[in-house]
């Protein structure tokens, strides 16, 4: 029997009518002979009310308690999917993560996934039933309830669905698939039949919110087809699978904007080895994900270090980078908040030469400056400010004939 794991994210459980209409879905799939498995998040904007509930409570919040009180959004959609399929004939029971041996380690708030044992689905599904489980959650080798931090629902997915050795994961959201751009920003933009593993990495990198990374990450080492589509058309969507492009594919998949981070730059440092590793490793034990970083050449001694951090990271990341630029006889530190990053991703870049250059020219035409840069073998992305975002990826989207030839017209989520 063909076996779907189905993922449905907050905005598709968002209130009883699309509860319904999930369950209604999931019955339609279970009687066209499937075996399923569901993955629920919590419903709408549960999981920001529960961290605003914290937050009015008490500014001292243990990552044990945070998750203990967190995974209870995810345990309401389910019990409450189990009713709405009860009242539709089909026979469904709900589990938690650690019901379900989802064993993580144990970092609260961020924890990953160690092993996904499975024998209690395995056995309701041998007696078919569908199987509700709560996302974004686990249980620690330390018999610790945890949360598997942004995304986790969608790790949650893909990973059941390797240790199920199901024949698809479906990523059940609020927009239609993947495209070659956000159409919010480039209203040409198309919807991707087929993506491969490695540009769907580089596309959830570089800033797509689509798929979360660690959910493509997982699904590529274990070969998990994945399928992104939307709850509320319920049309086909857009695949991801280790398939590679064919040879009349478009060079460049798509462009990708990330308006998301901030720029940090440190002036005068001491040109000697040690420095950047100086630099750097206290803002890793401080959990910041440093992004691009761009090492200007050395200038009687010193040199200028710049590189990108998540803006919510900005205030900690300056904090722990003026100590260590003090301590360093740095010239200074300066911040810039108003940036963005645009991307190419096409895996059609290994064998086409020239791209980088064509990139260039484009944004050079559209007046917008560039000021920074990093590529991998499938993808180029620079920094510019955060008012020519818009400008730049609808000429680059046009240069690399990306374009539609009409204006996207679903509707479309509000940005979070």
């Amino acid at each position: 029997m063909t076996l779907i794991v189905q993922k449905y994210g907050g905005t598709s459980v968002a209130d009883p009518d699309r509860m319904r209409a999930v369950a209604d879905h999931v019955a339609y799939t279970r009687q066209h002979g499937a075996g399923v498995v569901v993955v629920v998040s919590a419903m709408g904007k549960s999981t920001d009310n529960l961290l605003k509930l914290a937050n009015d409570v008490s500014t001292v919040q243990p990552g044990r308690e945070m998750d203990m009180l967190l995974t209870t959004g995810e345990r309401v959609s389910m019990s409450l999917l189990c009713m709405a399929l009860a009242e539709r004939g089909v026979e469904a029971i709900s589990f938690t993560g650690s019901q379900v041996g989802i064993i993580t380690d144990s970092a609260h708030g961020k924890a990953k996934i160690l092993e996904v044992r499975g024998d209690r689905l395995r056995e309701a599904l041998e007696e078919g039933r569908v199987c509700v489980v709560a996302g974004f959650q686990g249980v620690s080798t330390d018999r610790e309830i945890t949360t598997l931090g942004r995304g986790g629902s969608d790790t949650t997915a893909v990973a059941l669905a390797a240790a199920l050795d199901a024949d698809a994961c479906e990523i059940y959201t609020d927009v239609t698939g993947v495209f070659s751009a956000d159409p919010r920003i480039v209203p040409q933009a198309h919807k991707l039949a087929r993506v491969n593993f490695d540009e769907m990495l580089e596309m959830a990198g570089a800033g797509s919110k689509v798929l979360a990374l660690r959910s493509v990450e997982f699904a590529r080492n274990h070969n998990v087809p994945l399928h992104v589509r939307s709850s509320f058309t319920w049309e086909h969507g857009t695949w991801v699978t280790s398939e590679e492009p064919a040879m009349e594919d478009p060079i460049i998949s798509g462009v990708v904007t990330d308006a998301s981070e901030a720029k940090l730059t440190v002036l005068g440092v001491p040109d000697r080895p040690g420095i950047s590793a100086t630099l750097f490793e206290p803002l890793a034990e401080a959990n910041v994900n440093v992004d691009m970083i761009v090492q200007n050449t050395s200038t009687e001694g010193t040199t200028d270090i710049s590189f990108t951090v998540p803006s919510a990271d900005l205030k900690v990341a300056d904090e722990i980078v003026s100590r260590i630029a003090s301590e360093m006889s740095a010239a200074g530190v300066t911040q810039d908040s108003e940036i963005a990053k645009v991307s190419l991703v096409g895996a059609g870049m290994k064998t086409s030469p020239g791209i980088a250059a064509r990139m260039f020219r484009c944004l050079a035409e559209a007046a917008v400056n560039i000021e920074m840069i990093s590529t991998s073998t499938i993808r180029i992305s620079v920094v510019i400010a955060a008012s020519d975002l818009e400008t730049a990826a609808r000429s680059l989207h046009t240069e690399f004939d990306l374009d539609s030839g009409e204006s996207y017209s679903a509707p479309l989520p509000e940005r979070k």
